[in-house]
């Protein structure tokens, strides 16, 4: 055909800290290549995932490249593991390293694949081939312009990063200790719209929304009613360095005299990367003393894992909070510095995980069995605390969440298959958005007191910045080189020229075909 159609999908521009990431531009007008060209300047370099590599990725920024387009499988559980670990890793090393270079990512589609083929033939034939063969393929190959719909990428003025908080209030008086429930809703990779999170920080939210439905049937009756209270968290821009967190802190702690962070927080639980593994880690930042509740958690999940799942290593991970980092480590952190009593549990061992950062973060990589497991973990060591089951002479393997009570799985597969099937990117997501309505609406089923948090980026000092035109229409062209037309234009000119030439000399010319036919009768 002589034009294809795809949605192309732009990797991440934004600035954090005053620090710009990403890629700057986002128009794109030029003529397609692939990787095995010697000439990538002003091409729009083609790659495909399962080829891609960072040092042809570095090749191409360095030789100038108009733009760069990285063709992604229709399923990325087709990948091969080896493929995808690479490219998580690379992920980040992408985003550090900012440039005006244009990059895209698309999903393959038979057009695609054949566009690509037909440009990688031509590029490789370029490079065995002698000048000459070079010049006269190019003169007379079809090639591909590759051309975006969207305009140039500018700043998003006063966007709002939604959370959503809701609460259980525990039975007995007014200054009842507090337990917190956080997770963080949003993805992050190196394309936005690509950006789905299953794993993080998909699983987190679905385990605090199933606790939220768990802990609301034992509230609703007085005999299993506890003195705690319960308030539930779902924090937006968690992977822009915890921003939702932030301003909710500082509203509560801050702007407000009477909020339940400020009274008697028991503890802050954290929520993050829950969904696969065979492993649990208790990330702090301090590690907690005896007799407080915070040691007290730790105790029971301990207990609840040794006893119940001993297929599950447990350990408890600290990490001192280095404030001179761009971005912190865990969730937590944004407690603790607030001098709330706080950890994250996770199944990942290190902040550092390329998992955290993927658009490679699908569906399909989380295990449902060990999800189910993580959340009752956590239900139990949660209940045995607010409860005081230990203390009153329960016994270690007393399993709570049975029977009626116990962890749904279809829902629990429902409320993951809902959060991954969307890119949930900051950028992605406001107000208004049919994602959070939903959340709003979920966490209203099971909690009271159900409300949003905005935070909107200060206009003289902001703390973050995105960028509109993540997301274009990309158009193939099939053409003809510019060579093709200069010659062209040579042999037009040529024709020409003989043309006029025997025109002007016409009684020479037939003088001469006179002397030829006389000759030839001769013969």
């Amino acid at each position: 055909e002589a034009a294809h159609e795809f949605t192309v999908y732009r990797m991440q521009q934004y600035e954090l800290g005053g620090q710009p990431y990403g890629t700057r531009s986002a128009v794109l007008n030029t003529e397609a290549r692939t990787v095995e060209a010697d000439v990538l300047s002003r091409r729009c370099v083609m790659m495909r995932l399962v080829d891609f590599s960072y040092e042809q990725y570095q090749k191409a920024l360095r030789q100038s490249a108009g733009a760069v387009v990285i063709i992604l499988p229709r399923s990325i559980s087709s990948v091969p593991q080896d493929v995808v670990r690479q490219f998580m890793e690379i992920e980040p090393e992408m985003l550090a390293m900012e440039t005006i270079v244009p990059v895209y990512f698309a999903v393959e589609d038979e057009e695609l694949l054949s566009i690509y083929e037909q440009t990688r033939a031509a590029s490789a034939s370029q490079g065995s081939a002698s000048a000459a063969e070079v010049l006269l393929h190019t003169a007379t190959a079809n090639g591909f312009q590759m051309v975006t719909s969207g305009t140039q990428s500018k700043a998003i003025n006063d966007w709002l990063i939604p959370s959503v908080e809701g609460r259980l209030t525990g039975l007995g008086g007014e200054d009842l200790p507090t337990v917190v429930i956080v997770a963080h809703y949003d993805s992050f990779g190196v394309a936005p719209w690509l950006s789905h999170g299953a794993d993080s920080n998909g699983s987190g939210i679905s385990v605090l929304l199933e606790l939220a439905r768990l802990f609301s049937r034992l509230y609703t009756y007085r005999r299993t009613h506890a003195g705690y209270n319960l308030l539930f968290f779902a924090s937006g821009g968690g992977k822009f360095n915890y921003q939702g967190t932030k301003r909710w802190l500082e509203d509560n702690l801050d702007h407000t005299d009477s909020s339940l962070l400020q009274d008697n927080v028991a503890f802050v639980l954290c929520l993050d990367t829950l969904g696969r593994g065979n492993s649990l880690h208790l990330h702090v930042s301090k590690p907690p003393k005896e007799g407080t509740l915070q040691h007290a958690f730790l105790r029971e999940l301990e207990m609840v894992v040794a006893s119940q799942f001993p297929e599950v290593k447990f350990s408890m991970v600290h990490k001192k909070i280095n404030l001179a980092e761009d971005m912190l480590a865990w969730e937590h952190e944004r407690f603790a510095i607030r001098r709330l009593p706080a950890f994250t549990i996770s199944h990942l061992e290190s902040h550092r995980d390329s998992l955290r950062n993927s658009i490679m973060d699908r569906r399909a990589q989380i295990d449902t069995k060990a999800l189910i497991r993580n959340t009752r973990i956590i239900a139990e060591a949660l209940t045995r605390v607010i409860y005081n089951l230990t203390d009153k002479g329960a016994p270690a393997d007393l399993q709570i969440f049975t029977d009626q009570m116990q962890i749904q799985q279809e829902q629990l597969e429902s409320v993951m298959d809902w959060l991954s099937s969307q890119p949930r990117a900051a950028q992605l997501i406001d107000k208004d958005s049919t994602f959070l309505n939903t959340l709003e609406y979920y966490m209203g089923r099971y909690l009271k007191d159900v409300k949003q948090h905005h935070v909107k980026a200060d206009k003289r000092d902001p703390e973050f910045v995105f960028y509109d035109q993540l997301k274009q229409v990309m158009n193939a062209y099939r053409v003809k080189p510019a060579i093709f037309d200069l010659l062209l234009a040579v042999c037009i000119a040529a024709y020409l020229g003989v043309a006029y030439v025997a025109v002007q000399h016409f009684g020479l010319l037939y003088k001469m075909i006179q002397r030829l036919s006389l000759k030839t009768k001769q013969q």
